[in-house]
């Protein structure tokens, strides 16, 4: 392998003509191995992988696409497609051999089409997350998919990944979001399935195929996202809540009070906040007292006005009287709005500060998030002294990202050398309460061994077949998801 992880170890003649040809497509704007251009694009966002190419591809359109790939095919190159390379699991990141290509899709980043009427919008999967809304936005849209690196994170990861956020419990996760898609097949052949429809009941929803399996199956290159009415009202509190169950409850309330016009219910635990008081500057305490459980909500209507406002305080004001809510603060500016919501992406930040943390992206039953939470302390807390659980997350849909912090002064590296024997005790908990291992960021390279205990062998080899019929050769981002 080249020391500088770009040169690659390329297995014949075939594969090094290859290489040449795509070059020759893309032209000089269209690939690089500049080991300055690679090394960010060679390494996972939480730094657990690193690996090598033999080249960075990146395509400007569809058809440059499929002409890498079609070579590819025909060399034997696997393929490594990337987005924004944000994925939590290291589904983006090429292994070490330096015999991948990787495959960028930053270029393709254009707005094919805007349907106000039909509520939809074409997109190119280089698109950035954030520029996706704001187009929508410009046309009295909404698309709800939102989560903390919708800066940089691009619309065909966020598909390929099925990425949740902040809004599933109104929108849905990406799944429920797209309409339609572009694919380039394993074989370089382009499957046009950009259709605007909402009714299409003829034969299998192949576009299924594709979402969530972190491009394991084929490149998808462009989709049909679901637009929304933009809100015209929000509402929003942060809620210091009795005790742990008291959020199920809560959410029940919520739910009933806004008509279902709850789009976000995160649920945060006292240290979380603790954390970021004390190491994030801008993070200032909304309530007067520290709790140990408090819930973020928002109430999002299509009218403007005053309706979710009143909504929300008339709601907060029965939980109160009933000893659900114990404190809270109601948002009366948007900047007092972004100062909460502010407090909840400040914990994701702020956790760094206190050392290595092992990191849990699970899903439960609505209802058993209490139970999940409360097992995994005990059993974590007896397991090892001094360790601290750090769980948060989107409650109102059963995904709680419920990390651990180091024992305060445990050497990281002793810490995170178990974290194998951590994960058994969490994931156990899960599938015990008939829950999912990961909720949102997917399996990639870090959860395929978890992946081959909580499947059951039926569902394994189902997979492997669709796998091994949609790409025979094996060449779609290999070691990922599954081991085959």
């Amino acid at each position: 392998m080249a020391p500088d992880g770009s040169g690659g170890l390329l297995g014949n003649d075939a594969q090094r003509q290859a290489i040449e040809e795509i070059k020759a497509v893309l032209g000089p704007k269209g690939w690089s191995q500049e080991p300055d251009t690679l090394a960010p694009l060679l390494v996972d966002t939480r730094g657990y992988y690193h690996g090598a190419c033999a080249l960075l591809a990146r395509p400007d359109s569809t058809e440059e696409t499929a002409a890498v790939v079609r070579l590819c095919n025909r060399a034997g190159l696997p393929v490594v497609p990337q987005g924004g390379n944000t994925s939590r699991v290291g589904s983006a990141t090429p292994d070490e051999s330096g015999a991948q290509v990787l495959l960028s899709m930053a270029r393709m980043n254009r707005v094919r089409g805007i349907d106000p009427a039909n509520y939809t919008m074409t997109v190119e999967a280089g698109c950035v997350l954030k520029d996706v809304q704001d187009r929508a936005a410009a046309q009295d849209r909404l698309f709800p998919l939102s989560l903390g690196a919708e800066g940089s994170c691009m619309i065909g990861g966020n598909i390929a990944s099925n990425a949740g956020g902040i809004n599933v419990l109104r929108y849905g996760n990406t799944r429920d979001l797209v309409l339609g898609l572009e694919v380039v097949l394993p074989t370089g052949e382009i499957w046009n399935g950009l259709r605007q429809l909402r009714k299409d009941n003829t034969g299998y929803d192949l576009k299924q195929l594709y979402i969530g399996s972190e491009g394991t199956l084929g490149v998808i290159t462009a989709a049909v996202l679901k637009l929304f009415p933009l809100p015209k009202e929000r509402a929003t509190a942060l809620c210091a809540i009795r005790d742990l169950d008291a959020c199920i409850e809560l959410l029940a309330r919520a739910r009933e009070a806004s008509g279902d016009a709850l789009s976000s219910f995160e649920l945060l635990a006292g240290i979380t906040l603790d954390f970021a008081y004390k190491h994030i500057d801008t993070a200032k305490p909304a309530l007067d007292s520290d709790y140990d459980w408090t819930v973020l909500m928002e109430f999002s209507g299509l009218e403007p006005g005053h309706a979710m406002q009143n909504a929300l305080e008339s709601m907060l004001e029965g939980a109160f009287e009933d000893g659900v809510v114990v404190d809270a603060v109601i948002a009366q500016s948007e900047q007092q709005r972004a100062d909460l919501w502010f407090l909840r992406e400040a914990i994701v930040e702020a956790q760094a500060y206190e050392g290595a943390s092992i990191k849990h992206d699970v899903s439960v039953p609505v209802s058993k998030v209490p139970e999940f939470i409360r097992r995994s302390n005990e059993a974590l807390t007896n397991h090892m002294r001094g360790i601290r659980p750090y769980p948060f997350g989107h409650v109102g849909d059963g995904n709680i990202h419920y990390n651990i912090t180091q024992p305060v002064g445990a050497e990281p590296a002793d810490f995170m050398a178990r974290a194998e024997e951590i994960h058994d005790i969490v994931h156990g908990i899960t599938h015990d309460l008939n829950g999912s291992i990961s909720a949102e960021h997917g399996i990639g390279q870090l959860k395929r061994d978890e992946l081959k205990r909580y499947k059951s062998d039926l569902e394994l080899d189902l997979m492997r077949a669709l796998k091994s019929t949609l790409d025979p050769k094996g060449l779609m981002n290999p070691g990922k998801v599954l081991d085959t």
